[in-house]
């Protein structure tokens, strides 16, 4: 039995290696037919594994060491709603969706002093940019929304990031964005929600907002329910039919309390007051499919919103 194991792991390792030695490129063949990895041309021949042609891009870190460690201590202290392709910036924190070329979800930490104006902080300097950290099959492009009729949405809000230049030039990585309505909703409805989210810093401490996207289903005129979602430009990103932000204060006696919302991606009337985007989390949760604050027992939260538990 075990001389039966050896041998069929001989033969596992002499397939793989004929693959990769027999997919190098030599004099007879042309460049066209060849694939660069690691310095090497490789030729990609059916039944034959090339290996290392797809590589996952490394997570962001801009300046390394045990500040950037404190820092996403701190704004993840309550958890992490999930952990694929996470992205640590200077100032947030974010999970990547490589299909949807859109975040799963986006953390920050707010306090008073995060929101404050500060002279030294010009957004009109910032220029949204890609995220040469994610591998070009998944990236989103400037080139994507343009023409599509569609806002390069921030998740991150960029005036939640004034306490240096280089924080709010951060927000503008497309990584940070999802493809939202203009006119009565990025520039509106969701901009209400942001501010609502700021002023919760004169009541707490310390605010931790967990924003992204959601697509959920509707019934169609067959009976039957469809999640169906738009994509735009070459790189086919997603367009969500709905955008959530789940947040918690902290007061200073240690008291927790959340709220959650949820917006559809569309125009909203301006009379419309934000309180009636809010829903229970569990929703969200079992929508987006991530446990949100997931340190916290809800037991433990004093209102959720603005509910007593």
């Amino acid at each position: 039995m075990i001389r039966k194991k050896v041998f069929h792991l001989a033969q596992l390792s002499a397939i793989g290696l004929t693959g990769y030695y027999i997919g190098q490129c030599n004099g007879k063949n042309t460049t066209q037919d060849c694939i660069e990895v690691d310095g090497k041309l490789l030729t990609s021949l059916p039944a034959l594994p090339v290996f290392g042609t797809v590589s996952a891009a490394v997570p962001y870190t801009e300046s390394g060491g045990s500040k950037d460690t404190t820092r996403v201590s701190q704004i993840m202290k309550y958890g992490f709603p999930g952990l694929d392709n996470i992205r640590s910036y200077d100032d947030y924190v974010l999970s990547y969706d490589r299909r949807t070329r859109v975040p799963h979800w986006v953390f920050e930490h707010l306090t008073k002093a995060h929101i404050a104006k500060n002279d030294q902080v010009d957004r009109s300097k910032c220029d949204f940019m890609p995220d040469e950290s994610i591998h070009p099959f998944f990236r989103s492009l400037n080139s994507d929304y343009k023409g599509s009729g569609f806002d390069r949405g921030h998740m991150a809000a960029a005036g939640n990031h004034r306490l240096a230049q280089k924080h709010v030039e951060q927000t503008f990585y497309l990584t940070n964005m999802a493809p939202q309505v203009g006119e009565g909703f990025n520039r509106h409805a969701w901009n209400r929600l942001e501010k609502h989210v700021r002023k919760l810093t004169k009541l707490y401490d310390h605010v931790y907002c967990c924003t992204g996207p959601l697509y959920l289903p509707r019934k169609e005129s067959d009976g039957k329910s469809y999640v169906r979602y738009q994509v735009i430009g070459a790189n086919t990103v997603a367009v969500p039919t709905h955008f959530y932000k789940v947040v918690v204060g902290e007061a200073p006696d240690g008291t927790l309390d959340m709220e959650a919302y949820v917006m559809p991606n569309q125009k909203i009337p301006d009379e419309t007051p934000v309180s009636s985007f809010m829903v229970p989390p569990e929703t969200i949760e079992r929508a987006a499919g991530l446990l949100f604050f997931d340190k916290i027992h809800r037991s433990k939260l004093s209102r959720i919103n603005g509910k007593k538990v």
